[in-house]
């Protein structure tokens, strides 16, 4: 009988996840209302420098694994390069392809367009975490923060938001009601997904014969 090997799914889940993640970014960006703290960032970064907004998602990473490293004193982990590599060839795949079809223009429409973007990056974080390896830099740095300061996680998060925040606003970045919208919601709404991500992921280990590499 044909066998699925289990890491087969969790780069199933991997991939999706990105796909569905940077689709979601892509669509806050252009609601024109604000993107989240990171990504604000990147888009003041690219309306400063130039480049594209995927190129500093690549670039701000390695900056952060590079950082995660130091304070951790410990190897940096390259593999998580892997991720923002990939999120930022999906956020400038997305951002180019919504170009001339994709520009609400009014008030309701950019609203849609943000709540749409938040429901569908959501969705993209929850089916990511399913897989479970190429840590993303940014969640690294928050489990680093919170290490180093005895923190909870939704601390750690909010402070590095807030520092992220500053530094898009000092460089331009997309900072709206959007951002604060994304920020207040988003763990709700990835909380949401995971619970019936896990759900297929079940169901899928049901139907499909699995094996594990020992």
């Amino acid at each position: 009988m044909f066998q699925v090997n289990r890491s087969y799914l969790r780069s199933m889940y991997y991939t999706a996840g990105i796909v569905i993640l940077t689709m979601g970014i892509a669509l806050t960006i252009q609601s024109k209302l604000g993107a989240s703290p990171f990504d604000a960032l990147l888009v003041g970064l690219y309306r400063t420098y130039g480049l594209t907004i995927g190129s500093w998602e690549i670039v701000v990473g390695f900056s952060m694994i590079i950082v995660n490293s130091i304070a951790e004193k410990r190897r940096p982990e390259f593999i998580a390069l892997l991720t923002s590599f990939l999120t930022g060839v999906g956020i400038d795949f997305w951002v180019h392809s919504f170009k001339g079809w994709i520009e609400p223009e009014t008030v309701m429409a950019q609203y849609l367009c943000l709540l749409l973007g938040l429901v569908i990056l959501s969705l993209g974080i929850a089916v990511n975490l399913q897989a479970d390896f190429a840590p993303n830099p940014f969640d690294r740095m928050m489990l680093v923060l919170r290490k180093l300061t005895g923190l909870n996680v939704s601390y750690s998060r909010a402070i590095i938001s807030i520092v992220l925040v500053l530094i898009a606003g000092f460089y331009g970045g997309a900072i709206g009601v959007g951002t604060l919208i994304i920020a207040i919601l988003s763990g709700v709404v990835i909380h949401y997904f995971m619970g019936y991500i896990n759900g297929l992921d079940g169901w899928l280990s049901r139907k499909l014969p699995t094996y594990h590499n020992q």
